[in-house]
C-alpha cells in the first residue's frame, strides 16, 4: 500500500480531516495499480463522513446562449462561434421542468442563466419563476447566475433560494489561461457574500482545460479552504467552435483518481457527478465513481450537452443499494 493512502486512512477516514495539497497531488500520481485501492479508501471516507445517501438534482437554464463572458470552455458564450444562440425560457416551462424533475425522485432542482451577472429582467423572472414553483412543486431551487452584489444575495435569500452555485472552474493560477474577461478573485468574492448570507455554497470546476496534475491538486486545495457545501465535478466535453473545442478528453483513470484525490481532500462535501461523466466515464466509469467517492448526480441532459437519461442513473443507485436523500432529509 503507498504509503499517501496509509497516511489518508488515518488523517482522513479516520480523523476526517482533508489531504493538504502535497499529498492531493501524491494521489492523482499513483500508478494505475494502486487506482483501486484509492477508490475504495475514497468511498471509506464518503461512507462515514457522508453517509450512503445520494443527493439527486435536475438543472435548467432560464437564459441560454449569448453571454458576455469568455470562458473558453463555453458554447454559451457570445464571443465564440459556437451554434448556441440567446433564449429565455417562460415560466409555465421553468414550472414543467422543475415538475419532471421532482419525479425523478430528485431533491434540488437549480436554475441557471448564461450572464455576467443578473439584471433587473432576470431577477424578475427569478422572484417569478421560483414562486411559481414553490406554490406547485415540492422541491428545493437552487440558483446559478454567475457574479453577484450584495444586493441580490438578500434578494435570492428572500426568495427563498437555499444553494448558489458559482464554479471556480480551474485553481487561481491557472484561472488567466482559461477566462479573461473577469477574474478568479471576483468569483471568491460572490462566494463569500453567498456563504456569509446563509445559502449553502455549491463550487466547484471543469477538469481537462489544459491544467497540469499540480493545479489539479492546487485546486482541490483551494476548493477545500472554501469548504463548499458541494463541489460539482464537471469533466471538459469540448464543444466546437470554443477556444477549448479540440482539447482532448480526459482519460477515465485520470478522471477517477482525481474523483479519488478530491474526496480525500474534502470528506464531509458532497461531491457531484456534473457535465462530461459520460464521454469521460462511459456506465463502467459512472459505476465505479460512485464506488469511490461520489455522492451526488445531476440527472438529465446538461446545459447544453446531453446526459444520462435520468432513468440509467437512477437504476444504478438502486443496483449499488445507495439511498436517494429524501426532501425532507435536505430541508
Amino acid at each position: 500500500m503507498p504509503e499517501i493512502l496509509d497516511r489518508a486512512r488515518t488523517q482522513v477516514l479516520e480523523n476526517g480531516v482533508g489531504l493538504d495539497e502535497a499529498d492531493i497531488l501524491a494521489v492523482l500520481n499513483l500508478p494505475d495499480e494502486h487506482l483501486p485501492a484509492a477508490l475504495q479508501l475514497a468511498h471509506e471516507v464518503r461512507m462515514r463522513w457522508c453517509g450512503p445517501e445520494v443527493e439527486v438534482e435536475g438543472i435548467v437554464s432560464l437564459k441560454t446562449g449569448g453571454c458576455p463572458e469568455d470562458c473558453h470552455f463555453c458554447s454559451q458564450s457570445g464571443l465564440f462561434t459556437s451554434p448556441v444562440r440567446s433564449v429565455w425560457l417562460d415560466i409555465p416551462n421553468l414550472v414543467e421542468a422543475a415538475r419532471q424533475t421532482a419525479k425523478t425522485g430528485a431533491t434540488e432542482f437549480c436554475i441557471v442563466a448564461a450572464v455576467r451577472g443578473p439584471d433587473a429582467r432576470l431577477m424578475k423572472q427569478m422572484r417569478e419563476g421560483v414562486a411559481a414553483i414553490k406554490a406547485e412543486v415540492d422541491i428545493q431551487v437552487a440558483a446559478s447566475l454567475g457574479m453577484l452584489n450584495q444586493e441580490q444575495v438578500d434578494e435570492l435569500v428572500e426568495m427563498g433560494v437555499h444553494r448558489y452555485n458559482h464554479n471556480l472552474e480551474t485553481c487561481r493560477s491557472y484561472f488567466p489561461n482559461v477566462v479573461t474577461t473577469h477574474s478568479f478573485e471576483e468569483r471568491w468574492e460572490t462566494l463569500r457574500m453567498v456563504r456569509e448570507s446563509g445559502m449553502e455554497v455549491c463550487c466547484g470546476g471543469i477538469l481537462g482545460l489544459g491544467e497540469t496534475l499540480e493545479q489539479r491538486a492546487e485546486f482541490a486545495a483551494q476548493l477545500a479552504e472554501l469548504d463548499p457545501h458541494e463541489v460539482p465535478l464537471n469533466f471538459l466535453n469540448p464543444r466546437p467552435g470554443t477556444p477549448l473545442g479540440d482539447r482532448p478528453v480526459v482519460e477515465g483513470k485520470d478522471a477517477l483518481r482525481a474523483i479519488a484525490a478530491f474526496r480525500l481532500a474534502m470528506p464531509r462535501t458532497i461531491l457531484r457527478y456534473a457535465g462530461g461523466r459520460e464521454l469521460t466515464l462511459g456506465d463502467l466509469g459512472t459505476r465505479d465513481g460512485l464506488l469511490g467517492g461520489i455522492n451526488a448526480v445531476i440527472v438529465g441532459n446538461y446545459l447544453t450537452t446531453l446526459g444520462r437519461p435520468a432513468t440509467a442513473d437512477l437504476e444504478l443507485l438502486d443496483d449499488l443499494k445507495m439511498p436517494v436523500k429524501a426532501l425532507s432529509a435536505t430541508l
